[in-house]
């Protein structure tokens, strides 16, 4: 839960980077870009936000420009000198947090901001832990492969095939990164494969259930 909390406050602080937006719209955007819409409830969004707002980094304005009647004026949020400090600085690491399941896709988000070395050291940390993982699952699938029944067989070999698929992009990403990642009319294609972060998280989900 900690580590999707702070997946989750890198987010926010990587769209507000952008521009300031309200809340309601800042939950739209990460909807869009994580695909979290079956779990980002505005009960999980606006306390991280009062979590950055209390460390200082971002702020909460009134917006005077958008009247509610009968109401206060929504709050825009902002980011603040500190907070751009902070993520600069998270967007440097590249340690094993970065590999796991619930950070990755945000890393990858927001890869523009991260320079080709630091790109390539968490593809390939990511890549050598779902490699790892392969083979504990192959392992595991051998051994109960007798008592198992076809539905488990069925979900066994769905999650072998979703991490197998996800360290062939990784292969693909990395090479690519060491010929010179995405340039000029490649950013058509970037965006796809940005798209394709929310399903190599949701396909390391799957395969922690094999």
């Amino acid at each position: 839960m900690a580590r999707r909390g702070a997946a989750l406050e890198l987010a926010i602080l990587g769209l507000l980077h952008d521009s300031p937006m309200h809340g309601y719209e800042l939950r739209k955007q990460l909807i869009a870009l994580l695909g979290w819409g079956r779990v980002l409830s505005y009960g999980t969004l606006y306390p991280c936000l009062k979590v950055l707002v209390k460390t200082g980094h971002i702020v909460a304005d009134e917006d005077v420009q958008v009247p509610v009647r009968g109401r206060r004026n929504r709050i825009v949020y902002r980011l603040t000198a500190e907070g751009k400090e902070f993520f600069a600085q998270v967007m440097e690491e590249s340690g094993p947090t970065t590999w796991d399941d619930e950070s990755f896709g945000v890393r990858f988000a927001f890869f523009a901001r991260t320079d080709s070395p630091t790109r390539v050291r968490i593809l390939e940390g990511r890549r050598s832990r779902l490699q790892e993982r392969l083979e504990n699952v192959r392992t595991a699938t051998q051994r109960g492969r007798e008592r198992a029944d076809s539905y488990t067989r069925e979900l066994q070999r769905h999650g072998l095939e979703s991490v197998e698929r996800e360290v062939e992009w990784l292969t693909e990403l990395i090479d690519r990164e060491r010929a010179g990642g995405y340039t000029g009319a490649d950013e058509a294609a970037g965006d796809q494969v940005g798209d394709a972060a929310g399903d190599a998280d949701d396909s390391g989900s799957t395969s922690r259930s094999a």
